[in-house]
């Protein structure tokens, strides 16, 4: 088991804001691995929002699809990593048609390995009703293995709604 830290929760939850705030406590360098793409203008203003939000004390990594590469190259020069958010990620590995448990099982790898505080940040999407197409409900299905698989090995996991953390493990 891995000292990283899953935080979950759904949209507007409050679970980026937490994860973010749990890393600044922490002394030294901060790096941020943001797995979005600026695919529109209206995800540029979300990016920069965000970028704005974190300050400069954050480095930011763009990754979308290598998350265990990004992961080894930030624990070489940060002292804590935020990962937001393993639900962007697993859609960009879909709409790339790549592997997801290969890219899953490197991703444990680098929790495993990784020496410094690791804050991943998930949505969870299973708690709504049943998606009425076939694409929708693989997506639900395989960000809820993804979750679980990342859950089974992080040390700690909370759950964040309406701003509220309760802690899952």
């Amino acid at each position: 088991m891995s000292g990283a830290l899953l935080v979950l929760g759904g949209a507007r939850s409050g679970k980026s804001r937490y994860a973010q705030q749990r890393l600044e406590a922490h002394p030294g360098t901060l790096a941020y691995i943001a797995t979005g793409q600026a695919l529109d203008a209206e995800m540029d203003e979300r990016i920069a929002r965000h970028r704005e939000d974190r300050g400069d004390r954050w480095t930011t990594l763009e990754e979308p699809l290598d998350l265990a590469g990004a992961i080894d190259r930030a624990a070489r020069a940060a002292d804590a990593i935020l990962v937001d958010c393993l639900t962007l990620w697993l859609t960009n590995l879909m709409l790339a048609d790549l592997p997801r448990d290969a890219a899953t099982a490197a991703l444990g790898a680098a929790m495993a390995r990784c020496p410094c505080p690791l804050v991943l940040v998930a949505n969870e999407v299973g708690l709504g009703i049943v998606p009425d197409n076939a694409l929708a409900r693989r997506f639900r299905d395989e960000a809820g293995r993804l979750n679980q698989a990342v859950a089974a090995q992080a040390g700690e996991v909370q759950f964040v709604a309406a701003g509220l953390p309760l802690r899952l493990k």
